[in-house]
């Protein structure tokens, strides 16, 4: 019998003008299509290098509800987030999505620096939260964001021996409080827009994005479903995290299908399959001159033999054909043990 086939097809977009679409889909054939019914209205001219990811206020009411990317309503995600809410609230009502099966409060990562001071050029001491441990006085606690946003807040201080850190910080009196102001008081941003994710197989996959800056673990959560169309966010280098001066990408985990949320989205065991030892990544993101490019490769430093169980391709205006079928990478038809990774010309 042979193995199911999922076609990834991802896609992008010009500015306010065209989408991408990642078309996931269940057959028998060895073989995949190359005809997708996505739009090509549109061309994205793009030149940029891929860089790998390595006080008491009382709280206003949200704004009107919007729609996320997958067309669900997202109370609160464009209401301005107030400082001073006590650190034992989650945001939730702030457009953060909760992420209870890591049993931190909803949070999807707990950094603890006691000697951290705002306005501290580098931060020296951190202790990263277990499950079980709240988001409690001076640390900073992080959040993930439904599909299509990216968190907004992190502090300007980072690990003085390279660490990443963000989320809200929670102050010394047990407030929330803006880490980044300056970028947003919204706790989520959009993305640009340019990648999308269809599943059209028969079973939910999780893509699970690392939270960085934080804790540089798979926690922030995309359970795509069957014959649902999600926008996987892809960072803009210009308008997001940069670490020590080099802007920085979005790296995803792609899980086998039917997994949980719950196995995928956190650090698993060695032979799960899951989590960080999820057999292939994707990274996404748009360089600082325009250009966007998208990679697909086996997540070696875990899991160099795993294997999904269904294919994956990547579709539209594109530099090459990049595919993962059975097991193996192709980059234009030929093997590449390396993985693929594709520059975005048009609709991708």
């Amino acid at each position: 019998m042979g193995v199911s086939s999922v076609l990834f097809t991802v896609t992008a977009v010009a500015a306010a003008c065209c989408h991408s679409t990642v078309t996931v889909y269940e057959t028998d054939s060895n073989t995949l299509p190359v005809e997708n019914d996505i739009s090509t209205s549109a061309a994205l001219t793009t030149n940029a290098e891929f860089v790998p990811t390595t006080t008491e206020n009382t709280p206003p009411l949200p704004s009107a509800p919007s729609l996320g990317s997958s067309g669900l309503v997202v109370p609160g995600i464009d209401a301005e987030f107030p400082s001073g809410i006590d650190c034992s609230h989650f945001p939730s009502d702030y457009g953060a999505v909760r992420a209870e099966w890591l049993s931190l409060g909803g949070w999807i990562g707990l950094q603890m620096t006691p000697n951290y001071k705002p306005g501290d050029s580098v931060i020296s001491f951190i202790s990263t939260g277990i499950m079980g441990d709240i988001c409690a006085a001076n640390s900073f606690c992080s959040y993930a964001c439904p599909a299509g946003y990216q968190k907004s807040q992190w502090p300007t201080a980072q690990g003085d021996i390279g660490q990443s850190i963000g989320g809200l910080y929670c102050n010394n009196n047990g407030k929330l409080e803006l880490s980044n102001p300056e970028l947003s008081k919204k706790l989520c941003i959009t993305g640009t827009g340019e990648v999308k994710v269809k599943n059209t197989t028969g079973k939910n996959i999780p893509i699970c994005r690392t939270d960085y800056p934080g804790t540089e673990s798979e926690t922030v959560p995309l359970d795509t479903q069957p014959n649902q169309e999600y926008e996987l966010t892809c960072p803009d280098a210009n308008k997001y995290f940069h670490w020590r001066g080099a802007a920085t990408s979005a790296q995803y985990y792609i899980n086998p299908s039917g997994t949980s949320v719950g196995d995928a989205c956190r650090w698993n065991e060695g032979g799960s399959n899951m989590g960080n030892w999820a057999p292939v990544n994707l990274g996404v993101g748009k360089g600082s001159t325009g250009e966007t490019y998208i990679s697909m490769f086996q997540n070696a430093p875990t899991n160099p033999d795993g294997k999904l169980d269904y294919n994956i391709e990547i579709i539209g205006d594109v530099s090459s054909k990049c595919e993962y079928r059975r097991g193996t990478f192709y980059n234009n038809g030929a093997a590449s043990p390396g993985g693929c990774t594709v520059l975005v010309t048009g609709i991708a």
